[in-house]
């Protein structure tokens, strides 16, 4: 099994237990995740570092995000656009742009949040055809999945397991196109939901999505973490 996304930074003070994962990516929502992130990863192998600036974080600057740049970050994100009232969507938009070009330099996949803004963000991904990477805790709908650039994922989360709407999302996503997140310390599945997420308890979120395709769990296991390995171009 493969989280492709949890917040591991000194912020949460968080110990997990990796046993059951091949891997996992460290997400990061700011400058200082960014640092945390490429520090924690030298203590684990399987930990793997992204570095980027998540849309609240609109004062931290990209030009310091790339003096973090090592061969160890396997993705820029999270990063994207959050159009809750009252937010600069102009200053969201040009550090999600200079993000974009960040990943296009180096080559790396673009974890992308979203939240209140699917269809600006889609237009903005649409932009940059070299692009690739994933949405992360897709909420756009069965009706965008459509519209999401083919080199982009669906990452779907522990939500999956409480949210019966989401059930028929995951069913029009693509089988080739779909990696699964925990969000640690966020959206806990069931049965542990109400407590603080692990990286461990993606294997409920793996058995809901081999429910929902009527699969067995290694079958589902095997389609789900080879999306994960061509995403983040990481083969152990």
């Amino acid at each position: 099994m493969i989280d492709t996304h949890a917040h591991l930074s000194s912020r949460f003070n968080q110990e997990v237990d990796l046993s059951k994962l091949d891997w996992l990516v460290l997400s990061a929502s700011s400058l200082a995740d960014s640092k945390d992130n490429l520090e924690i990863a030298k203590n684990n192998l399987k930990l793997k570092p992204a570095i980027g600036i998540h849309p609240q974080e609109i004062n931290d600057s990209v030009e310091e995000l790339e003096k973090l740049m090592t061969k160890e970050v396997v993705a820029i994100g999270e990063c994207g656009l959050e159009f809750t009232p009252g937010v600069d969507k102009i200053a969201q938009e040009n550090i999600f742009r200079k993000q974009i070009e960040l990943a296009l330099k180096y080559q790396k996949p673009l974890i992308v949040h979203s939240r209140e803004a699917s269809e600006e963000t889609i237009k903005i991904i649409s932009e940059y055809p070299n692009l690739r990477g994933v949405i992360h805790c897709y909420t756009g709908g069965k009706k965008r999945i459509a519209k999401i650039p083919e080199q982009f994922y669906f990452g779907i989360d522990g939500n999956i397991t409480y949210e019966v709407g989401l059930e028929e999302v995951v069913r029009n996503i693509p089988k080739n196109r779909l990696v699964l997140e925990t969000d640690t310390p966020f959206l806990t599945p069931i049965p542990h939901r109400g407590e603080t997420n692990k990286p461990e308890w993606i294997e409920f979120t793996y058995q809901k999505v081999a429910e929902i395709w009527n699969l067995d769990f290694k079958e589902t296991e095997k389609i789900i973490d080879e999306n994960a390995k061509r995403l983040f171009k990481i083969y152990l």
